[in-house]
């Protein structure tokens, strides 16, 4: 297995990903027209969204994408990870720890104070491992206002 940023050429196996992703949360995903703009954020000229690749011979068997935000109320930078998945057969195998470490390494070589997430409420398996990491929740409820 290798752990890498991400290329062009991943692409349209990240959106493979994300509908996994999506179907593993139990959420709706349309990949219509997300090529291109996945491939904006991440090579094109305002590119401010990273992704870190789990790779094993050639197959995209998980990811990670995050994005350096500010806090007014710390008046410094974190790292926002927006997503994190592997597929389930590579699950358990301290994929998910070496790819949280590399998602850490870049925080800190950024000046992020701290790295933030979420999760769903009954996604037990990924809280418990979160915790397992030292990471530690709050209880918010997340909105969204189209």
């Amino acid at each position: 297995m290798l752990i890498r940023e991400a290329i062009k050429d991943d692409v349209d196996q990240i959106i493979e990903l994300c509908a996994l992703h999506a179907e593993y949360e139990k959420s709706e995903y349309d990949p219509t027209g997300k090529k291109d703009r996945i491939a904006q954020k991440l090579f094109g000229a305002d590119q401010d969204l990273k992704c870190l690749i789990v790779e094993e011979q050639g197959k995209l068997v998980g990811y990670a994408t995050y994005i350096r935000q500010y806090s007014t109320w710390d008046a410094d930078y974190y790292l926002y990870l927006d997503c994190i998945f592997l597929r389930e057969e590579d699950r358990g195998a301290g994929l998910g720890s070496e790819l949280m470490n590399a998602v850490k390494s870049y925080a800190y070589q950024n000046d992020c104070f701290q790295v933030q997430w979420q999760t769903p409420k009954f996604n037990e398996r990924a809280i418990k491992f979160y915790k397992k990491l030292g990471a530690s929740a709050k209880d918010k409820e997340r909105f969204f206002w189209t």
